[in-house]
């Protein structure tokens, strides 16, 4: 038999490397098992929120009168620098897999011995054998459209139905973006910074626990972990801006 397909391996191996393959390509950048669209809101929501904190520390630290004008500039500005983003990483995605699709669907067509192969060593990992494994083995090859479905979803691992449209996930990123920053220069007029400032803690926290008890994780460990990091990157902005000041 050719090793043109396998290259060599063993189909187990060639399984598992198909399997590896397909997590790479459908790699969230966002790093999420989430909706795209609640992942990218409540990232940009957190990304805001460390922002304000960030423009409100240098006003501080250089005597610098707040201009609500000013920071409504910046914040239309860093809404749509998210929504760029997000759209911009959601299609590297979407071609990452179109790219993996298309080659699938070239191997079927170039090398059908060996995907049958693969598939009569998938479905014998599932616990079918003898002239059940034989029969749905024949009729899965029977038709090109669904043999690609199922080395998409059982060899590469793949869930097509699970992937929302860039734009949709951009759209979350530039609302979370617009929600966070536009509260805090409302409350900024309307009642005071340190409100403001309070209430984007709290949301920031709230954002970091409700996304990972989404994904099954410790909320509370996640809340923790994103106080930790936002108080790491104002405390080094801080005393950067101190050394550059003396």
């Amino acid at each position: 038999m050719s090793h043109s397909h396998f290259e060599g391996k063993s189909t187990v191996e060639h399984l598992k490397e198909a399997r590896l393959k397909g997590a790479l390509a459908t790699e969230e950048t966002h790093g999420s098992e989430l909706s795209g669209f609640f992942f990218s809101f409540c990232d940009a929501w957190k990304e805001g929120a460390l922002f304000f904190f960030s423009v409100f520390l240098i006003f501080f630290m250089f005597q610098v009168r707040i201009n609500l004008t000013i920071l409504f500039c910046f914040a239309m500005s860093f809404s749509l620098w998210k929504l760029g983003r997000s759209a911009l990483l959601g299609f590297s995605r979407l071609e990452r897999l179109h790219r993996l699709i298309k080659q699938e669907k070239w191997e079927i067509e170039h090398h059908r011995d060996e995907e049958k192969k693969e598939l009569i060593e998938m479905y014998q990992a599932k616990g079918f054998s003898g002239k059940l494994l034989e029969e749905i083995t024949e009729f899965i090859m029977t038709d090109d459209n669904r043999l690609l479905q199922v080395m998409l979803e059982d060899e590469l691992g793949l869930n097509l139905e699970t992937y929302e449209h860039p734009l949709k996930q951009a759209f979350g990123a530039c609302l979370g973006a617009i929600i966070s920053t536009i509260t805090m220069i409302v409350a900024c007029e309307f009642v005071n910074i340190y409100t403001g400032l309070g209430w984007l803690f709290l949301s920031m926290v709230a954002c970091s626990y409700v996304s990972a008890k989404k994904q099954g994780n410790d909320g509370l460990y996640a809340s923790v972990w994103n106080i930790a990091v936002c108080t790491l990157s104002i405390g080094s902005l801080y005393f950067l801006l101190q050394l550059f000041k003396g």
